[in-house]
This record gives C-alpha cells, structure tokens and sequence, in this order.
C-alpha cells in the first residue's frame, strides 16, 4: 500500500491503517519525544499522545509539503503542549542574557552521555536548547512555540549550555580521576 493510500485510509478511521502507519514512523517519532523528554517512560507517553493527536488531526494534512516533516511538527508541538501551561519559563530582562558556548572534544563523550545530560536540564533549559540547537529553531519562532518572550528564550539557552558545560567538565574530572 502506498503512502497515500495509507494516508488516506487513516483519514477514514481504518484502524489497520492506523497501525500500519504507526509501525512505519513510531521508530523516527519517538527519537523526537526522547529529545524533548525527561526520560524514556515520558518519551513513551509522548509519542502516544503525539499519535492520538496525528490520528485526529490527519484530515488537516493536505499531501502538500513532507509527511514525515508534518508528522514531526506535530509530535513537537504535542510533546511542548504539556508544558506550556506549567510555570517553568522564567521571566527575563533581555539585557541580562550572557551567551556561552560549549567546546567539546569529541573523544570522551558518548551520545548517550550527552542524551542523558540533555535530557536532565530542567525542562525550561532542555527544551529551549533542543529547539535551538537540535532542531534550529530561531528565538522568536521559540518564543512563540513556547508562549515566553525572546529574552527568555535567549537566557534560557545561556543557561542550559552553562549547565551542560559544568556537567560535561564535571564528568571529564571523574573520568580523569578513576584513570589514575
């Protein structure tokens, strides 16, 4: 079956389809819940609501533009719903934002060290970072997806790369330290 058959067939309620197309994009949507998780069991919540959400909504998909890239966009968006009516975005004087990067030597650190260091920002940090960094989304886009204002946005990143950095030297001193 193709695509659109599959497509189409989903627009119609065929539960079958549903699953089908579950199988064919749960895999690629879930590594997009995992960015923007705090962990795996949340990831898995996610990507379940991010589906109930693409079934309901699969009428609105016009064959105009990527699938996958429409199926993405609403898994973002999903995943940042639940925390859009939490309070975890302070409020920023725009003038205060210092901008750090975060020089990493590729050597010592696995994805997987890096995901779960990612993935322990505090949910302000880690999903203005992802959205920035992961995914390049520019500050205002942010802000607006996130319903904060630019600075906060902008101190938000500032922030998360400054706990990035210290967590990254913290793990490179142990590692030092257990070599000894």
């Amino acid at each position: 079956m193709s695509l659109d058959q599959l497509i189409e067939n989903c627009k119609n309620n065929d539960t079958k389809a549903q699953g089908e197309l579950y199988k064919l994009f749960s895999s690629k949507l879930f590594s997009v819940c995992l960015k923007y998780s705090r962990n795996y069991a949340e990831a898995e919540d996610n990507l379940q609501d991010a589906f109930l959400t693409i079934f309901n909504k699969i009428e609105q998909y016009k064959h105009k533009g990527s699938f996958e890239g429409w199926l993405k966009r609403i898994t973002v968006n999903t995943v940042l719903q639940r925390y859009r009516n939490e309070k975890v975005f302070d409020i920023i004087n725009e003038n205060s934002v210092e901008d750090s990067e975060v020089e990493i030597e590729e050597e010592t650190l696995s994805i997987d060290f890096l995901l779960q260091v990612i993935q322990e920002l505090p949910d302000r940090y880690r999903l203005v970072f992802n959205l920035y960094v992961l995914d390049g989304y520019s500050h205002k886009d942010i802000a607006e997806m996130l319903s904060i204002n630019v600075g906060t946005s902008k101190s938000n990143l500032a922030r998360a790369r400054q706990i990035l950095k210290q967590n990254i030297l913290d793990y490179k001193s142990a590692q030092s330290v257990q070599s000894l």
